[in-house]
């Protein structure tokens, strides 16, 4: 393939992106499964070219962008408070997975060696970032329950890196030792944090020097890539090291960044993850021409490797289960006796929801096809690995929704913030309203900003009205920014009609089509 008939192609999985995202939306299906179905049927069309992946090449690509999304926007005081969960599920389950899925890998195959039963576990064992935020995205969860989701899927890839290292090391040297793995986590976890926060700190204050809103965009467009590359360079974990560097660069970007750059940056940034998510399913679903024809055709797949497949991909989701069910035992027997009292169990709802929302992606594929050739049971691995990519995300995918709304969860008293959004809005309101009061009179008491200061107090009254009576206000508030939208509207014909009248410029129809916009934008947030 040359590098026209390339860049064509990339062209035209853009194009077949856009198209079955709107058929997604159009049959409300999720759009990982159109997509996936999608890039499945085109790997199939003939005269296009087969597509080969390079697992590496994928991993760098896609993975540091995705896990710093997560991080940027993650609510870090939740992370903080749920950090044991967490922990439990993107160590302590992935472990449980991969030594479950071993065990069942060696019985079904008896030929397979440990070491290659170990890696296909550890291959398969951890959730994908990229799939559980294309869930997330569309469903409503409990905060607890949705950062502890959130956070194992930006932590397991670590663990589950980890241990296919050291599976494939050991069935190439034939040793292993478990103190020596642990050592290894150990320190290729906290060398990762430390990347990660050099290379926070270097963005700080490389971000506050530049000045240009444009720089600053391309500054932190480059941070995953930074970080990731920079730690898998010494060899310590790149994936602690991304999502170290988005947590405290999503903490200081409120402080550093001016208005226009957070929203020129969020609107960028928003859209190359979004095409960058979709790619990725497209990718999935176009290797798997390339997966059947590597293991000798699809008559070689259903005649010899389907049912201990489909036993792996069972064993694999009964796993999850077991655990986040293990778990939340363990925590209510402790409580019992008097221990662990700050902990609360999460439920039977919530454990349901949290077990069949672990979904794979790319990460399992693109280690899947970095197994060396010869290996013992590689063409099995990659058989399983695309299974389970391919079989959860068509079956949870789309009955995730029914669990959740069956589950009926309800958010735990202990999880409410304790201040609501229009609660907070008073505050602000309040505060804003103090210092033009503090602004408003000159030296000799004489009242220079009239307008202003009847403006903000204003604000503030409403604001403080409102919190606490939103379901009364709400008619109210429906009407006057639906008005305001209509006004805005209006409003923006006008300014169109005057450029193509050729009575203003281009410059002024941006400029003020630019403030129309923001007016629009926080209408419909208030509406929102």
């Amino acid at each position: 393939m040359d590098s026209m008939q390339l860049f064509e192609l990339i062209i035209g999985m853009m194009l077949a992106i856009i198209a079955l995202h709107y058929a997604a939306r159009r049959l409300r299906l999720p759009p990982s499964i159109a997509l996936l179905t999608g890039g499945a049927v085109l790997a199939f069309v003939p005269g296009l070219p087969r597509i080969e992946l390079d697992p590496e090449l994928v991993l760098v690509i896609f993975l540091p962008p995705l896990l710093m999304d997560g991080a940027w926007f993650i609510a870090l005081a939740h992370l903080k408070r749920h950090m044991i969960g967490i922990a439990s599920l993107a160590i302590g389950a992935v472990l449980f997975t991969t030594l479950a899925v071993a065990v069942a890998a060696h019985m079904l195959i008896p030929s397979l060696p440990w070491a290659a039963c170990a890696a296909l576990g550890a291959i398969v064992s951890p959730p994908d970032a990229i799939a559980v935020r294309a869930v997330l995205q569309t469903v409503r969860l409990p905060s607890r329950l949705q950062i502890l989701l959130e956070g194992e899927s930006l932590l397991n890839d670590a663990t589950g890196l980890v241990l296919f290292r050291f599976a494939i090391a050991a069935g190439v040297t034939g040793g292993f030792s478990s103190m020596e793995a642990l050592e290894s986590f150990v320190v290729l976890a906290l060398g990762g944090a430390l990347v990660g926060v050099a290379i926070a700190a270097s963005w700080v204050v490389l971000v506050r020097r530049l000045g240009d809103e444009y720089l600053m965009i391309a500054a932190s467009v480059l941070l995953p890539w930074s970080a990731y590359m920079l730690g898998e360079a010494i060899h310590v974990s790149g994936v602690i090291a991304t999502v170290t560097a988005g947590l405290i660069c999503g903490w200081y970007q409120h402080v550093i960044f001016q208005a226009s750059v957070r929203l020129r940056g969020t609107s960028f940034w928003t859209v190359m993850i979004f095409m960058m998510e979709a790619t990725v399913f497209m990718l999935i679903g176009s290797t798997l021409r390339g997966v059947i024809e590597r293991v000798g055709g699809l008559g070689v797949v259903l005649d010899e490797m389907a049912v201990p497949v489909l036993v792996i991909l069972a064993v694999l989701t009964a796993a999850r289960f077991v655990w986040v069910f293990g778990s939340d035992l363990i925590i209510a027997a402790l409580k019992a006796v008097g221990l662990c009292r700050h902990f609360k169990p999460l439920g039977a709802g919530c454990n349901i929801v949290l077990g069949w929302a672990g979904m794979r992606g790319v990460v399992t594929l693109a280690v899947a096809l970095s197994v060396p050739d010869g290996f013992p049971g590689r063409d099995f691995m990659l058989v399983t690995a695309f299974a389970v990519i391919l079989i959860p995300v068509l079956l949870q995918g789309t009955t995730l929704g029914a669990v959740i709304a069956k589950a009926r969860l309800v958010e735990p008293e202990t999880e409410r913030v304790r201040l609501t959004a229009s609660q907070a809005e008073a505050a602000m309101a309040k505060a804003q309203a103090a210092l033009v009061e503090s602004r408003a009179y000159d030296e000799d008491g004489k009242l220079i900003h009239p307008q202003l200061l009847e403006r903000y107090q204003r604000m503030a009254r409403i604001h403080a009205d409102y919190a606490g009576n939103e379901a009364s206000y709400a008619p109210r508030v429906q009407a006057h920014f639906g008005l305001i939208l209509e006004a805005i509207a209006a409003g923006r014909a006008e300014l169109i009609r005057l450029h193509r009248a050729g009575e203003i410029d281009e410059r002024t129809l941006h400029d003020l089509e630019r403030a129309l916009d923001l007016e629009e934008l926080t209408a419909q947030s208030a509406l929102g």
